[in-house]
């Protein structure tokens, strides 16, 4: 007897206010080297992480969590606005099972002293097996982690 197929639909949005200029906080995103220190390959658990940020462009993380299941993110960039926006549209899986489908974007905006960078992500989670909350806390985790570049890199 299979599982019940379900989809949740939900979605949030995060705010931060980093002492960066919005090119600097746009650059953390766009560049691969950026962005590998904060999100991707200089994590212990990502074996490979690709991008090609244009749109059009993909991007792609894959690893594994210690003790734990494999993972691949696959991403295609929907919009790009150079120092303003980004949207993409990506999936996850685990052992090889997709467990979310979602469309994100971030907003990068002047603010004293830095510049403020809006993200927002509308999912699809599948059969129960990601949820809105643990994706928020994730990426609650990622924000953190590029504040940090940010203050180590000015």
């Amino acid at each position: 007897m299979s599982s019940p197929r379900t989809i949740a639909h939900d979605s949030f949005s995060l705010e931060r206010t980093y002492p960066a200029s919005p090119e600097r906080v746009f650059a953390a995103w766009a560049s691969q080297s950026a962005k590998s220190q904060w999100f991707g390959e200089d994590d212990e658990n990502t074996e490979e992480h690709t991008l090609d940020f244009r749109v059009g462009g993909r991007e792609h993380v894959s690893g594994k969590v210690p003790n734990g299941p494999t993972f691949e993110l696959d991403a295609i960039y929907q919009d790009i606005v150079e120092n303003e926006r980004a949207v993409w549209s990506y999936d996850i899986h685990l052992d090889g099972r997709r467990i979310s489908v979602s469309l994100a974007s971030i907003e990068i905006f002047p603010a004293p002293g830095g510049a403020t960078l809006v993200m927002t992500e509308h999912g699809a989670f599948l059969d129960g097996l990601d949820t809105n909350a643990q994706r928020e806390e994730g990426t609650t985790q990622l924000l953190d982690k590029l504040g940090e570049h940010l203050a180590a890199t000015a």
